[in-house]
C-alpha cells in the first residue's frame, strides 16, 4: 500500500539553498520555485520556500551516510562548510568537529536556513 515516500524541510531563501545543495555539497537538484534534492538509492527532498516564516528545524533533517566522516568533513570545511558544536552536549565534537562518543562518528553543520545535517559513518558507505 504504502511503497514510496519522501522528506522535505522548508528555507528561507530557495536560491541560497540550490547553492549550498547543488554546489557546496554537489548534490543533483532540480526545481525553481521547489528544490528536488536527488538522492542515490532514494525518492529525493523536497526542499520548499517559506521566507520570513521559515523556522530552523531544531533536529536532524537530513543524514549523510559515509565512509570516512573525518574525512568527509575535511573536504566540506575546504568547500566553506562550517561544523556545528554543541555546548551542554555530554559529548563534545573534537578537534576535527567529529563526535566520537558511543555510536558512529558523526559531525553536524547546518544550511543556509539553519536547517541542521550531519555526516554519518556508515562503513557500507
Amino acid at each position: 500500500m504504502l511503497d514510496k515516500a519522501f522528506s522535505g524541510f522548508s528555507v528561507d531563501d530557495i536560491g541560497a539553498a540550490r547553492h549550498f545543495y547543488g554546489e557546496v555539497l554537489g548534490l543533483p537538484v532540480t526545481g525553481d520555485d521547489m528544490l528536488w534534492i536527488r538522492v542515490p538509492g532514494d525518492s529525493g527532498v523536497l526542499v520548499y520556500p517559506k521566507g520570513e516564516a521559515h523556522e530552523p528545524a531544531s533536529f536532524t533533517v537530513l543524514n549523510f551516510p559515509v565512509a570516512d566522516v573525518p574525512g568527509t568533513v575535511a573536504a566540506l570545511r575546504e568547500r566553506g562548510v562550517a561544523f556545528e558544536r554543541y555546548e551542554g552536549s555530554p559529548v563534545q565534537a573534537d578537534d576535527d568537529f567529529v563526535f566520537r562518543g558511543g555510536g558512529p562518528l558523526i559531525a553536524w553543520f547546518t544550511d543556509p536556513a539553519g536547517n541542521v545535517l550531519s555526516v554519518v559513518q556508515d562503513d557500507e558507505a
